[in-house]
């Protein structure tokens, strides 16, 4: 994988026409069978560089939390959002995210001017916005944003496995690894598990179509 690292030419062209406050905006935990949607939005200061910020799918946990502190210490502003488990299973995961990315925006104080998104449009939201594919990759306040709400998620999910050490959420995060799958198998849902996320490999673990024992 190329470890490019992300830029600030979108941010810079934005405030070139006007919008000065450039938040970035991400999401991660889509993917997660266990915990909440986690958001961050990221307005970078265009006179204070952060080497090494990049999609944090591409660094590691050492620099994921060097760039953490770095992010929140040099940002203009940043804030983070969730959405909760509950609100996952009533919506569904996509609606989640958009929700949860929305908080993250409108948390920021005071409000950006324009907010670049990774991939999507966020609805109901007032302010100025574009969607920019592949934007964790190539802009800087994105992959900011994404480096934000992986480390807070993956704190997130260390608490809770301090609290029910069953599952590995220190090693997994939630995710649907094999380790994860016959936890689930092995002791059912626990109170954090996306009810309305149904992994076939599960059912076949078990060894037949039931839900997971303690549904």
């Amino acid at each position: 994988m190329v470890r490019r690292r992300a830029t600030g030419t979108l941010e810079n062209a934005m405030r070139r026409w006007g919008f000065h406050r450039v938040a970035g905006c991400d999401e991660v935990g889509r993917g997660c069978l266990a915990g909440s949607v986690v958001a961050a939005a990221v307005i970078l200061a265009p006179d204070r560089s952060i080497p090494g910020v990049r999609d944090s799918k591409m660094t590691t946990p050492s620099e994921r939390a060097r760039l953490y502190e770095a992010i929140t210490r040099r940002a203009l502003a940043w804030a983070v959002a969730s959405a909760s488990v509950e609100e996952i299973d009533d919506i569904n995961i996509h609606q989640a995210s958009l929700l949860a990315m929305r908080r993250a925006v409108l948390a920021i104080a005071p409000l950006p001017d324009l907010v670049l998104v990774d991939a999507f449009r966020i609805p109901l939201l007032t302010i100025p916005q574009r969607a920019v594919p592949h934007g964790d990759r190539q802009c800087s306040a994105i992959a900011a944003a994404s480096i934000i709400a992986k480390v807070t998620r993956d704190r997130e999910m260390l608490g809770h496995h301090t609290v029910d050490p069953r599952y590995g959420y220190d090693r997994h995060k939630g995710y649907g690894t094999p380790a994860h799958l016959a936890a689930m198998a092995l002791h059912g849902y626990s109170p954090i598990h996306r009810r309305s996320f149904r992994p076939s490999s599960l059912f076949d673990t078990m060894g037949d179509t039931r839900s997971p024992a303690g549904e």
